[in-house]
């Protein structure tokens, strides 16, 4: 079955709603990086995603402002998330480890990027290649994009083949 990119209605989201009726265990603090968090990030990544993700991470690190937010456990990264780092207009990619899945990290995760997204105007974020439409589809209304498997993605492939 294709992973065919979402698309993610933001101006349906009611981003105060969400965000409240959203709780975290109270020792987990979802924020963004600041600069000493750069290189933190990026050997926690390193350690458990692949490396076109770490290429991502750097673009929303690199964007001003930021566009990349982080979960934290006490002093422990527990996950991230990134938007207009593959693309414009793109969400992703989310991370969070095993042992915080279930927690409701992701979600928050995911809901801070999307707020700021549709805070800059824009109307639609498009989610590439999702491992799981489910997740999204109880977060937000959906759209999925017929035959965009692998969409934009099919560059990077091609870069990969030569």
């Amino acid at each position: 079955m294709a992973n065919n990119d979402l698309l993610i209605k933001l101006y349906e989201m009611n981003f105060d709603q969400l965000l409240s009726s959203s709780s975290l265990n109270p020792d987990i603090t979802v924020r963004k990086p600041i600069g000493t968090d750069r290189r933190l990030l990026i050997e926690w990544a390193e350690q458990h995603y692949p490396d076109a993700w770490l290429s991502e991470i750097e673009t929303a690190l690199a964007n001003r402002p930021c566009s990349c937010y982080i979960a934290q456990q006490q002093s422990t990264i527990i996950g991230f998330a990134c938007y207009d780092a593959t693309a414009l207009g793109y969400f992703g990619p989310l991370g969070v480890t095993e042992a915080a899945k279930g927690q409701g990290v992701g979600r928050r995760l995911t809901l801070g990027c999307l707020r700021e997204m549709h805070l800059k105007g824009y109307g639609y974020a498009i989610v590439g290649m999702p491992s799981s439409s489910d997740f999204y589809r109880k977060i937000a209304p959906i759209i999925e994009i017929p035959d965009s498997d692998p969409g934009l993605y099919r560059m990077t492939k091609t870069l990969i083949k030569d």
